[in-house]
């Protein structure tokens, strides 16, 4: 299984480093963008089932290239309890490799493609949901993560 470590800034300019969270599972969100109807939705369905991802010991964490600021701005607006990384250089994103070749009206551009990515308390991915839709996707994972816990 293959191992991740990565060292981002969160909200309140903490770095956080995936190694932080060895003996817990780990829930990695990428998302687009802060504040927008997609992004909201997730999050804030993230947000909902909060204490129950905290029953099973797992820790939210999510990423954008958004930065510290928007991101506190998001925090504060959905009222969310989890981590929100900033990864502007699009290292993190790279490593999960969630940027993808994107079309919209006719042109192409970079873009992140929604994706989760489960590690285990041992630090190694168990799980990947890539190109996710926001409406549901936190509840997927939530039973993706008890089903594990049940082995």
């Amino acid at each position: 299984m293959q191992k991740y470590n990565f060292t981002l800034q969160e909200t309140d300019g903490m770095n956080v480093s995936l190694d932080d969270f060895k003996g817990q599972s780990v829930v990695i969100y990428f998302y687009p963008k802060d504040n927008t109807s997609g992004c909201t939705t997730e999050a804030t369905e993230f947000r909902d089932l909060y204490d129950e991802f905290k029953k099973l010991n797992a820790i939210i964490l999510a990423i954008s290239r958004d930065s510290l600021k928007s991101h506190a701005k998001f925090r504060e607006k959905q009222n969310l309890p989890f981590l929100l990384l900033s990864d502007k250089d699009e290292e993190v994103h790279k490593l999960f490799d969630v940027m993808k070749l994107k079309k919209m009206y006719g042109k192409e551009y970079m873009g992140v493609e929604r994706s989760t990515f489960i590690i285990n308390k041992d630090g190694e991915l168990i799980k990947e949901f890539r190109n996710v839709k926001a409406k549901g996707h936190a509840e997927e994972v939530l039973k993706f993560i008890k089903q594990e816990m049940c082995k």
